[in-house]
């Protein structure tokens, strides 16, 4: 790992709570990394596996799921399919190399800017820690 190593970031953010969150984020002029990248998505619960997966074959060190607070989702269940697909998807990361810990989810509401920004800033440390995704490595071979 080289100590100018500045990790991708790709953040799926739900378009209700979690892309506002982000949103008021940038409003306020909070602080986080700008290697975070912003994906809107309908709902988190629109997330799928293939998602997760070509962000990192695409290059992302990390990525960061961040849907509606637990029990307010405007789809109802929606980020409990993706906190369940969350899981699953963590354990497929470390089964093929790449590592579960490069991935997490967070629940927002539209008001938690600072939240977000803490979770961008977060996951951006961790994944600088574990280095750069397996996957540059080896396509550069």
């Amino acid at each position: 790992m080289t100590a100018d190593f500045e990790p991708t970031i790709v953040s799926f953010c739900c378009h209700y709570c979690a892309y506002g969150a982000a949103d008021l984020a940038g409003s306020l002029r909070l602080q986080y990394p700008p290697n975070v990248k912003v994906i809107k998505l309908p709902c988190t619960g629109k997330l799928d596996l293939i998602y997760i997966l070509k962000a990192f074959e695409e290059g992302a060190d990390g990525v960061l799921i961040a849907g509606c607070l637990e029990g307010d989702c405007h789809f109802q269940v929606g980020n409990l399919e993706a906190k369940r697909r969350v899981v699953y998807a963590r354990t497929l990361l470390d089964k093929i190399g790449i590592g579960g810990k490069r991935l997490e989810m967070i629940n927002l509401s539209s008001a938690m800017g600072n939240r977000f920004a803490e979770a961008a800033t977060q996951i951006t440390e961790q994944v600088r820690a574990l280095g750069p995704n397996p996957l540059k490595q080896k396509q550069r071979v």
